[in-house]
């Protein structure tokens, strides 16, 4: 959690925050689990009332069958329908005497029973005659659907078929084999049911989906689905396209003459969701209600947050420039209006002070400056020599010059040199490579003067002769490097000076190999650099030392490194200045 500052958000991305999380999530999310839940309740209530309807149909069909499969049966055990139909009669008039006598009763369970139509026998007898009610089994019913279908059951117990009318299914019928052991006929019993009786049965309006009767060998007998084509020819019910987002309800007969038929009812997810989809409107205008309200309060209440928060935020980034104007308006009770108060209050306090100190302040500064600049005029004239001496000195140059005395002109053309560049304090900078040509003036002197006990070496990369240095701020560290520290030495000494460049800084280093500085002035010289006031021995360390300071404050590094008998080395590192940047 350290990661996460809340602290550096806006005021309004954590209202909006706050909106999101507390208001707009919570009313989609709820929205949404109540519409989800709603709708697998309202699902599964509807799959359950279809369950039941289904139910419904399947046991009033079976009802239907049974009647007529219980007729069937009693006609089955009727002694005289079986020696009605196993009898050889010798003339017709002999036939038609049974017939009215044991067959003109036999449609009295028609009117009985409303799921039964009419009943038919059928015999292979050739001595009865095939009227009223009564066929013969002959090639094309031998060869029918039904005959073909029912062939094996209708021997041990009614079967059910449907009956062909012009190559389609027509209506459904149960027949049972009306044959005795000692029968030298076949014959048969078929019972055919009330077709409209049972179409009102299985179009029950209250299931909503479509619906098959499925017989044992699982072809499709009937069927409300209007997308096939089941009457006119064997169709399985596994060959039927049923979307796998659809409810399938199944009911499977276990009676004899019914035994492994299905009824299975086909929901839609179309069905199942429609009252869902009735009631997305509410739920909407609902979600709409909690969402808009809210909504617009929050963002009215934000603006105002907003909008005061800004005015303050103004104003105070007003005041870097000198700007400390009030925020007029009404002075509110809560905490803006507050913070707003005090806000006023505090700009008039220091305006007021502004008014009282900054002034004196700057008059103040100003002392100070003007102290500043007096102290480093100070510093200047304290190596400056008298500007007649270069006067006197050309003179001189130019007389040992007429005398043919070439080295003592040197020389004097060194210190001229000296003396020359003496006169640009004006000047607070120069190039290093100016600086450069004013030590090797000073060196050639001082080579003058030892002769070939000293030596010296200057190394100046080309990248670093255009930087700007303030003026003379390296010869007095060469000059106590030749008299301090070479002259007391009976041996050679050497002066090394070298310039390099350090990413953003310039570095100067003057090392010598003389004599050193003892312990205990060392001490004296590095505390002497921490004293404003330059008196006493050292003074052009102590001088230049105050000048960098001045010029640079705290950015730059000044070491001093001496090892008695062994030599000195003194390094400089300075911000670095082009030309270019002090023009």
């Amino acid at each position: 959690m350290k990661d996460l500052h809340f602290n550096n958000i806006k005021i309004r991305n954590k209202l909006l925050m706050i909106y999101f999380i507390s208001v707009f999530l919570p009313i989609v999310l709820t929205n949404i689990i109540f519409y989800y839940v709603t709708s697998e309740n309202v699902k599964e209530q509807k799959r359950q009332d279809n369950e039941l309807a289904l139910t419904q149909i399947f046991n009033s069909f079976k009802q239907g069958v049974e009647d007529a499969a219980g007729v069937a049966s009693i006609l089955y055990s009727d002694p005289y329908v079986s020696e009605l139909l196993s009898q050889d009669y010798e003339s017709p008039i002999g036939f038609i005497h049974a017939y009215n006598k044991y067959f003109r009763d036999i449609n009295k369970y028609s009117p009985v029973y409303s799921t039964i139509r009419s009943i038919h026998l059928y015999t292979d007898n050739s001595s009865v005659i095939t009227a009223g009610g009564i066929f013969a089994i002959d090639p094309s019913v031998e060869g029918s659907y039904w005959y073909t279908f029912t062939n094996e059951k209708r021997k041990h117990y009614p079967a059910v078929t449907t009956i062909m009318k012009e190559g389609k299914r027509d209506h459904f019928a149960v027949v049972r084999d009306q044959n005795t052991k000692d029968s030298l006929y076949e014959n048969i019993i078929m019972i055919h049911l009330n077709q409209s009786f049972i179409e009102l049965i299985l179009n029950n309006a209250t299931f909503e989906g479509n619906l098959y009767l499925i017989n044992d060998n699982g072809i499709i007998e009937y069927s409300n689905d209007s997308g096939i084509e089941w009457e006119d020819q064997s169709l399985l019910f596994e060959d039927v396209a049923i979307s796998d987002r659809a409810t399938i309800i199944r009911n499977q007969y276990h009676t004899q003459y019914l035994n492994n038929w299905t009824l299975v009812g086909v929901l839609s997810e179309n069905n199942l969701i429609d009252q869902v989809r009735e009631s997305r409107f509410f739920i909407l205008y609902l979600a709409i209600w909690n969402f808009i309200i809210p909504s617009m309060f929050i963002i009215y209440m934000t603006g105002n947050i907003h909008l005061r928060l800004n005015k303050i935020l103004k104003k105070m980034r007003q005041m870097k420039n000198q700007n400390f104007e009030i925020i007029k308006g009404e002075e509110y009770k809560d905490e803006i209006g507050v913070l707003t108060t005090e806000y006023n209050r505090m700009a008039m306090k220091i305006k007021d002070l502004i008014q009282d100190v900054y002034l004196v302040t700057i008059q103040k500064k100003d002392v100070e400056l003007q102290k500043k600049e007096a102290q480093l005029k100070a510093l200047q004239s304290q190596i400056n020599p008298p500007h007649f001496l270069f006067n006197v000195l050309e003179t001189i140059r130019m007389r040992s010059v007429l005398k043919e005395e070439n080295e003592t002109a040197s020389i004097i053309q060194n210190l001229a040199q000296l003396l020359r560049n003496s006169f640009t304090w004006g000047r607070d900078w120069v190039l290093v490579k100016e600086e450069v040509q004013l030590i090797e003036s000073f060196l050639n002197i001082q080579q003058y003067r030892f002769g070939d006990k000293m030596s010296y070496s200057i190394y100046l990369p080309e990248e670093v002769e255009n930087m700007m240095i303030p003026h003379m701020i390296i010869i007095p560290f060469v000059e106590n490097a030749s008299i301090h520290g070479i002259e007391p030495v009976k041996e050679k000494g050497k002066i090394d000076i070298s310039f390099h460049l350090d990413k953003d800084l310039l570095t100067c280093m003057v090392s010598d190999t003389g004599i050193g500085i003892k312990e205990e002035k060392y001490r004296a010289i590095i505390q002497s650099l921490t004293e404003e006031e330059i008196t006493g021995d050292s003074i052009g360390i102590k001088n230049v030392y105050q000048r960098l300071k001045f010029y640079y404050g705290e950015r730059f590094d000044f070491s001093l490194e001496s090892s008695y008998q062994h030599g000195t080395e003194i390094k400089l590192s300075i911000p670095l200045f082009r030309q270019a940047d002090r023009e």
